[in-house]
């Protein structure tokens, strides 16, 4: 018998929004900042058009309904986690490939966006007792 530690307990998924609507308030704050450092609004916007897009996809995904006895939709709902991801990626190497400062921009927005939403969800699943 192993022993599985606090962090290998499973626990149920949390259905909550505080991580997306944290990863939405990081977005909305960065625009007074684009604003103020005379920053150009496109990187932004860019950042915000993916971040809404990324939020559709998931809705979509979360849709999906994986199980022991339904590999056809696991494998689906892998494959749209990781299409929504490798699209972000791409999305703003080309960016950055054709202005630096505009991909920079972009990409710091979106990432300080996903880094709340992760941040607050990884809380949210650890604050819930183990099922097992």
């Amino acid at each position: 018998m192993t022993r599985v530690g606090i962090l290998g307990a499973p626990r149920p998924v949390p259905r909550t929004w505080a991580g997306p609507l944290a990863g939405a308030l990081v977005i909305a704050l960065a625009l007074p900042l684009f604003l103020l450092a005379d920053w150009r609004l496109s990187g932004w916007a860019i950042a915000a058009v993916l971040w809404l897009g990324v939020q559709a996809f998931g809705l979509l995904l979360a849709r999906v309904k994986p199980g022991p006895d339904q590999l056809a939709a696991s494998g689906a709902l892998a494959f749209g986690m990781m299409l929504r991801l490798l699209a972000v990626l791409a999305v703003l190497l080309a960016v950055a490939a054709s202005d630096r400062k505009l991909g920079l921009g972009a990409a710091l927005v979106y990432g300080a966006a996903y880094t709340a939403e992760l941040g607050l969800s990884l809380m949210g699943y650890y604050n819930q007792e183990p099922t097992a």
